[in-house]
């Protein structure tokens, strides 16, 4: 799909972590089924219950801290290793903006892992619409019937608006642009593959290289501006933005590694606390490169 288009990142005086970000991602879960000859649950039916009053809130609850602010020149330290990054194309120079990424630019691995909880969240999402596509569940958030015979691209598109609909913010167009080149990049792999009908472990392929893909993007979006500018030629940014997404991509794909061997897998429901597990580890190794 091309090079993201880079900005100047977030500046200061704003949260670190959006206040639309989730606080703590979770998987969708089907509602419970009752066998057909179970009696009806007691009280009044949903519908029938009386609203609870809103009370809008007047300080936050006790023991939440507030969100931390962003300080000045956050990703100076990002931007500077960026720019050596692209006229040298030292591995060190991307390790150290990485570093300076996570520590600086986000106050540390904990509070990055919450900035990304929405990764975390459209992550559990796209996994549960393509499992439930493949087993045929009744609630599936897509009609894998309507779309037989569809094209690739046309189901594709399907799955990206029922997993992260347009909302107008940065992040969803960011996700959505990811859960599209994962879905290119399975059928690179898989060739054979079928969206509607994908076996676990093109489905874990397809959450893992979300993941991955995101990650790099929403850095690009915050700090390549400066690869982009301090590369030789447009070919040379290229490169080095291929040679920092497939970096990025290493480093979640052996975070996820890490979470299998100590029996932590993506199935079906939780899907989002993984994720966000991978995501912290990932954190964890940025933050601790040298600077």
């Amino acid at each position: 799909m091309g090079t993201s288009q880079s900005s100047g990142g977030p500046g200061p005086g704003v949260p670190m972590v959006p206040p639309w970000t989730p606080a703590a991602p979770q998987d969708p879960v089907p509602p419970p089924t009752l066998p057909p000859d179970a009696p009806p649950p007691d009280g009044p039916p949903p519908d029938e219950l009386p609203l609870a009053p809103v009370v809008p809130p007047t300080t936050p609850p006790p023991g939440v801290q507030p969100p931390r602010i962003a300080p000045e020149k956050r990703f100076a330290g990002a931007r500077n290793s960026m720019g050596n990054y692209a006229r040298s194309g030292d591995g060190r120079d991307l390790r150290r903006g990485l570093g300076h990424y996570v520590r600086s630019g986000y106050g540390g691995s904990n509070t990055a892992t919450q900035r990304f909880g929405s990764t975390a969240e459209t992550a559990g999402s796209l996994g549960y619409t393509l499992y439930s596509s493949a087993s045929g569940a009744a609630d599936a958030p897509i009609d894998a019937a309507a779309l037989a015979g569809r094209s690739t691209e046309e189901i594709a598109t399907a799955i990206i608006q029922a997993v992260r609909p347009v909302d107008g913010t940065q992040d969803a167009e960011a996700e959505r642009a990811a859960i599209h080149d994962a879905m290119s990049d399975l059928l690179t792999q898989f060739p054979e593959a079928d969206l509607l009908n994908l076996s676990d472990a093109e489905r874990e392929f397809v959450i893992e290289r979300f993941t991955a893909l995101d990650v790099a993007r929403r850095f690009e979006l915050d700090v390549g501006k400066h690869l982009l500018q301090r590369s030789a030629t447009p070919m040379v940014a290229l490169s080095r933005l291929k040679q920092m997404r497939d970096y990025i991509a290493e480093t979640v794909a052996a975070s996820f590694r890490k979470l299998r061997d100590q029996g932590r897998t993506l199935t079906s429901g939780r899907i989002a606390r993984v994720v966000q597990a991978a995501l912290r580890d990932t954190f964890e190794v940025f933050e601790g490169y040298e600077e």
